[in-house]
């Protein structure tokens, strides 16, 4: 997620780049054919004025529609964020509760805490992995912990039991079934009396909760905004850039600055382009793109707030680089 004001243009260009040079081209090629006689004839500037009346309202269309799946992205993992800061605060008041009327031992309900959000951190973990597609690969399974790096499964492999760790990385859909595993372990410490026997009544509720949230994510991350859009948008836009100085040539040699077309053309075709461009990067909030939802700070946020309430030791904060958070 970009949270500097400015932009560096070098950047910028770079998303544009394809388009500028054609651009830049044409418009040369359009001035020289002018000039020199080989084109005498040219086109009313209304083509252009009603060619990109119609450009912008697919523009338009499609940049709100990319903000919005952004933001229920965004709105998406704050809601898991939330829920698992209630999970946890509910796991750890039943599990203390079942130690003051004395069902249970402290220490066997100190492990059960840690092991119930130690997995909960690692779903959030798994399903930002799941949705980035950064797939596990056979060294996470022999990787020492020093060894972790930022975007492969071995970095949640510290909060789980070696054991666990190995069944799940083996499954297809990991957070899934990290949320199975919750299920039945709510299940088991009902009948261990580590919960009580109505405490699955408020648990499983959330547990469906983050079922329907990592649905909604899928559905975001698996469904394109409509191609009809993306394709007749991206259609309009090459064609108002081949039409654009043949537009511009006679007007501006009306008035006698012909060889403005080539900066005016450049220009237009410039805002019209990263205008698109802005609403294609945010299409897909799910891409590991600086432009992406900040999943890698969400989870470390995630991890902080519940090993914190665990009274944990917590892993450094994940702060903005050079105006990018991840």
């Amino acid at each position: 997620m970009i949270i500097k004001r400015n932009l560096s243009p070098v950047k910028i260009l770079r998303y544009v780049r394809v388009e500028m040079l054609v651009s830049v081209v044409l418009s040369i090629v359009v001035f020289l054919l002018y000039k020199s006689g080989v084109l005498v004839l040219s086109l009313p500037f209304s083509l252009s004025a009603i060619l990109g009346s119609a450009l912008a309202i697919f523009i338009g269309f499609r940049n709100n529609t990319a903000y919005a799946r952004w933001w229920e992205a965004r709105t998406l993992w704050a809601n898991i964020a939330n829920s698992s800061r209630s999970f946890a605060r509910q796991i750890i008041a039943n599990a203390d509760n079942a130690v003051g009327i004395g069902k249970a031992s402290k220490e066997k309900a100190e492990a059960y805490k840690q092991e119930i959000i130690h997995r909960q951190i690692a779903f959030a973990h798994a399903l930002r992995l799941r949705l980035r597609e950064e797939s596990i690969s056979v060294k996470a399974l022999t990787l020492p912990p020093e060894n972790h790096h930022i975007g492969t499964t071995e970095e949640f492999r510290h909060l789980l039991t070696p054991e666990e760790f190995t069944w799940v990385s083996a499954k297809t859909n990991i957070p899934n079934m990290l949320l199975q595993k919750q299920g039945i372990r709510i299940k088991e410490g009902m009948k261990e009396e580590i919960l009580g026997g109505f405490d699955n009544i408020s648990l499983e509720p959330t547990l469906a909760t983050f079922n329907t949230l990592q649905g909604s994510c899928e559905r975001i991350k698996e469904t394109p905004l409509l191609r009809q859009y993306d394709y007749f948008t991206r259609l309009f836009l090459v064609v108002f850039m081949l039409l654009l100085p043949f537009t511009l040539i006679g007007d501006f040699t009306k008035m006698g600055i012909d060889v403005l077309v080539i900066p005016i053309s450049i220009t237009i075709a410039f805002v019209f382009n990263t205008i698109s461009k802005v609403g294609a990067a945010n299409e897909d909030p799910f891409e590991n793109l600086t432009t992406d939802v900040p999943l890698t700070a969400i989870c470390n946020a995630i991890e902080r707030d519940l090993k914190e309430m665990l009274g944990e030791n917590l892993p450094p904060k994940i702060e903005a680089e050079k105006g990018y958070l991840m």
